[in-house]
């Protein structure tokens, strides 16, 4: 697997991600993170991605040459309270289907990480979808997250999560 930054030309994969995995969670009944309508005929999610894609954050994992995950660095997202430190704010994370199992998140947040390091931050945060089994918010914990606060988008449950890296690594 490599990891390489995106840009505008992979704005077709990372919706064909999302597709996949909104797909995936609607065949599953788990429809409240990103509803059922696929990201590529929604002209707000499109652009969205599109703009994702210009702004130096997106990065692209691929296996065999083949765009497996995306994952989105770049300032906190307005809905959360700010940091009182400098951080890493993981946008996006999100894997096309096909290489569910192989251990692309994984390794897109452990790029993450690698980043904060790199940029001297010892704080990453992400945001994910709280509502249902909480499978999401038990994901980001399983990669070493802890959750730090909880919040709504109009009926949209969502949970911050934070890796404080370890004294020495920023």
């Amino acid at each position: 697997m490599i990891i390489r930054d995106g840009g505008p030309d992979d704005v077709p994969a990372v919706l064909q991600m999302f597709d996949s995995a909104v797909a995936w969670l609607t065949a599953q009944g788990r429809t409240g993170q990103w509803g059922s309508v696929p990201f590529s005929t929604d002209p707000v999610r499109v652009e969205r991605v599109t703009s994702w894609a210009a702004d130096g954050g997106m990065r692209i994992a691929e296996i065999d040459g083949e765009p497996a995950g995306c994952l989105v660095v770049g300032p906190a997202m307005t809905y959360v309270s700010p940091a009182p430190e400098p951080e890493l704010y993981v946008q996006v994370l999100v894997i096309d289907q096909r290489f569910h199992g192989h251990g692309v998140g994984s390794v897109l947040l452990e790029r993450a990480v690698a980043e904060a390091v790199g940029q001297g931050v010892s704080l990453v945060r992400v945001d994910c979808y709280a509502g249902d089994d909480g499978r999401l918010v038990k994901y980001y914990e399983s990669q070493g997250f802890t959750r730090a606060e909880t919040f709504m988008v109009g009926e949209w449950p969502g949970q911050v999560l934070q890796m404080r890296l370890p004294a020495g690594t920023a």
